[in-house]
């Protein structure tokens, strides 16, 4: 867990990104209601309680063929529903991926890990937040009964039984090295386990994979939820592009190429995490060197918090062009004092112009509904102008020094608009 008493909250990259500057982290619940509300304010049909069986094309090669005039079927315990393509975000057991035969690369797993709320009769001897023994680690509290334990070793035999009372006290008991007694579990307890693998490819088709269903990890640092949010929010626009027809030449296959590499990192990054959790004295001398002292200096926390909340990665989206352009836009106050974000609802790129004549209107006038063009003259006149994707992702800037007369600033922007806006 990261101490937010070594979180410098003056860093400029945190304070850009103001919900992760003070450390907020929104609840998965939460999310799910603010999604949901959104969902039906767009009219989008929700069904809840299906369990998706596999999918069929109904014609061509349903892998290859994209271009095929097929549509994909996709085949549930309630019945068929047909649909021009899918995003198979089933999972990280995914019915689909499994049906398909997709490969899915990576590392087997070292340990088994189990979370919930349970009647304890005795506490004697556990401690409370996280803490580190010869078979693995536990972290008890801070609800009242809220234990997680993960213990290195052999997995279950079969990974989809329910966690029984008695199994979870065998595992809690050896990896805590104490004698206490659980008298019942409230809700249900889960297992999971640190496997990191990935699908091959994020395309296949006209089937698309998103979420857990393209990869899986240990929940340590809740990584999982951010990348799976990542994936949606870079697919989502590419796609509404190809259905509507205006998307660029190969739009779509940039979901795969973006997305790989920042699940290759992540699940490095978990991996590094366990590597860090084992039981022996070098590494608990490891844990110590990195706690203790890589962290302790100025800045070590504000990276590894800027790192794990997604806002350092960046995608190759302009030939020789550097930051911020490939990185995710920050919370970006108009001297009007509203926020690009506010122009960005109605899912079209944002132009920020921040020169003081206006210079950029006329390059994106014919593409006003792709793109919302909004005049910023900056009394800052450090702060450069912006052409921001759907996604958050800049893919132009400019500073306000740019040399007028060379045009260079425009060429720039007409290259970034007609490889990922297209033209009219």
């Amino acid at each position: 867990m990261f101490r937010n008493d070594l979180v410098d909250q003056e860093d400029p990259v945190l304070a850009s990104h103001t919900a992760v500057a003070g450390g907020v982290a929104v609840p998965q619940y939460d999310l799910e209601l603010l999604l949901a509300d959104r969902c039906a304010q767009l009219g989008v049909d929700v069904r809840r309680g299906i369990a998706v069986k596999g999918v069929r094309s109904t014609g061509g090669d349903l892998l290859a063929d994209a271009d095929a005039d097929a549509d994909v079927v996709v085949e549930t315990d309630a019945g068929e529903l047909t649909a021009g393509w899918v995003v198979a975000a089933d999972g990280g057991r995914s019915p689909i991926r499994k049906q398909l035969g997709i490969d899915f690369i990576g590392t087997d797993p070292e340990l088994v890990g189990y979370q919930c709320i349970a009647d304890f009769d005795d506490t004697t001897g556990l401690s409370h937040g996280w803490n580190w023994t010869p078979r693995g680690v536990y972290a008890y509290g801070p609800i009242p009964g809220r234990i997680l334990v993960a213990r290195f070793g052999p997995q279950p035999e079969d990974r989809d039984a329910p966690v029984t009372l008695e199994e979870l006290q065998e595992v809690v008991r050896d990896v805590t090295q104490t004698k206490v007694t659980l008298s019942a579990i409230h809700g249900r307890a889960t297992r999971w386990s640190d496997n990191a693998r990935r699908v091959k490819h994020y395309r296949h088709g006209r089937v698309l994979f998103a979420g857990d269903a393209a990869h899986v990890h240990s929940p340590f640092s809740a990584q999982g939820l951010t990348l799976g949010f990542g994936d949606a929010v870079n697919l989502g626009w590419k796609l509404a592009a190809t259905i509507q027809g205006w998307a660029p030449a190969g739009l779509l296959d940039t979901y795969d190429t973006e997305r790989s590499p920042i699940a290759d990192w992540v699940l490095d990054w978990t991996r590094a995490q366990v590597a860090l959790m084992r039981g022996d004295e070098r590494t608990k001398q490891l844990r110590r060197v990195v706690g203790d002292e890589l962290f302790t200096v100025p800045g070590a926390t504000n990276k590894m918090l800027a790192v794990s909340s997604g806002i350092m990665q960046h995608y190759d989206v302009a030939d020789d062009a550097t930051a911020p352009v490939g990185t995710t836009v920050g919370d970006v106050v108009l001297t009007s004092g509203r926020r690009l974000a506010d122009f960005a609802h109605d899912g079209r790129f944002v132009l920020v112009d921040r020169t003081h004549d206006g210079r950029f209107a006329d390059a994106v006038q014919h593409l006003s509904e792709r793109i919302a063009y909004v005049a910023d003259s900056a009394a800052d006149t450090e702060l450069p102008s912006l052409l921001v994707r759907p996604d958050g992702i800049i893919i132009w800037a400019a500073d306000q020094d740019d040399e007028p007369a060379s045009d260079d600033a425009t060429k720039r922007l007409d290259a970034a608009t007609l490889r990922w806006v297209g033209t009219r």
